[in-house]
């Protein structure tokens, strides 16, 4: 982890942080990652994350620890106009308001954007993220990941050939809403300066997962083809694809036709890469077939772990196909500082690195409502208030039962 004492680059941006489960949460971790500080406001039942396992750490999952560090964590009731005044009082200096309320849950609330939000705090950045949007055939529906996945398309991408549409493994949609309400959110503070106005920004997963589609989405356009599931291998490059080694599988990624020859003069099979069928990309394309049974034959003799470093020696992209204990415990990861280790903690780093403000962790994950009284003390309530918050219901310590369905 790159230590410094250094401001972070986002240090002197609030932001106040209403949303759960996980792209809003994610994006948010970012910013804090950065020096914002960001308040995140649970409800009184907590984000249900908090039980997302096993495993547990002290009792809260793995999952919420994985995308909540450098956040101070108070809970509020705002289902209750006394909670909604307590998140107007942490609004006044804030920069930024993230949520992911069902469409129309602000509005009921009386805190909608166009309505109250905007006219009370010009300045504010509001963030909604939502499933598929406040408005269309789908819009106000909810939305979760492997959901969305289906529904736009991605997992009909992913699979075996002939086989079922599978989920990617990894939350994909999610995350990638998440990166793209990181984005949104900086483009419109830069644009703040300029203009000294804030705006309101919509990040739907929906969209998200349609912005991962390519190159599929623009092969189909082109072809009006619909897209077949290739297993590993690429649609539009080969070979780019996983194949058996003696030892462990590996990818070869291989992008154009001066890295196949040196491919395949590792491998000694130099007369392949003058073929006709396979001496440019469209034609290793087209011959994929006779192409990887012939690759499978060379390579089943050879050690991949071998082969991937002298491959990558050569200027040949190709990587080990590794088990997760394997990569997160690679000593390439470590020297990249990828992993934040703190105590018991242990999570992924922010993988983008800036020279003289890096991303770094500062705060463990909050306990459920840990900050509360710290942060209403910060935004001018005294002792009395705060405790008569706590005994009312509004502001929370202990986390509250969900309600009966």
């Amino acid at each position: 982890m790159n230590e410094t004492s250094a401001p972070g680059a986002l240090a002197g941006i609030k932001v106040v942080d209403l949303s759960r489960v996980l792209g809003g949460p994610f994006c948010t971790q970012m910013l804090g990652d950065y020096g914002a500080e960001v308040i995140k406001v649970e409800p009184p039942q907590g984000d249900e994350t908090r039980g997302w396992g096993p495993p547990f750490l002290d009792g809260t999952a793995s999952y919420f620890l994985g995308i909540n560090r450098n956040k101070r964590g108070i809970a509020l009731d705002l289902a209750r106009a006394e909670g909604r005044a307590v998140l107007f009082r942490l609004l006044e200096d804030a920069d930024v308001l993230v949520e992911n309320f069902k469409t129309g849950t602000l509005e009921r609330w009386e805190m909608g954007y166009e309505a109250v939000l905007e006219k009370r705090f010009p300045r504010l950045i509001h963030c909604r993220i939502s499933g598929f949007g406040a408005d269309g055939p789908l819009g106000g529906y909810a939305g979760y990941d492997a959901a969305i996945q289906g529904s736009a398309g991605v997992m009909s991408l992913n699979g075996e050939a002939g086989g079922e549409a599978l989920r990617v493994g990894v939350p994909v949609v999610d995350l990638a809403t998440g990166f793209n309400a990181c984005i949104a959110i900086l483009v419109a503070l830069r644009e703040r300066d300029r203009s000294d106005r804030g705006q309101s920004i919509e990040v739907a997963l929906y969209d998200s997962a349609l912005g991962l589609l390519h190159p599929y989405a623009t092969n189909w356009f082109l072809s009006g083809k619909t897209p077949a599931r290739t297993g590993n291998a690429h649609p539009n490059l080969y070979p780019y694809d996983q194949f058996p080694t003696r030892t462990k599988p590996i990818f070869l990624a291989i992008g154009n036709d001066r890295q196949f020859a040196r491919f395949c003069a590792e491998i000694g099979q130099e007369a392949l890469a003058a073929d006709e069928r396979f001496k440019d990309n469209k034609g290793r394309v087209v011959n994929r077939g006779p192409l990887r049974a012939t690759l499978e034959t060379a390579l089943a003799a050879l050690d991949g772990d071998l082969l991937c470093m002298k491959l990558l020696e050569r200027g040949v992209p190709c990587g080990v196909v590794q088990t997760l204990p394997d990569a997160l415990t690679h000593p390439h990861t470590r020297h990249r500082g990828m992993i934040y280790e703190r105590g018991d903690y242990r999570g992924i780093a922010n993988p983008a690195k800036l020279s003289r403000t890096p991303p770094r962790l500062d705060r463990l994950p909050p306990r459920f409502g840990a900050d509360g009284r710290a942060v209403l003390s910060a935004a001018g309530y005294n002792a009395a208030e705060i405790d008569a918050l706590i005994a009312d219901g509004i502001l929370g310590e202990t986390l509250r039962k969900p309600p009966a369905d």
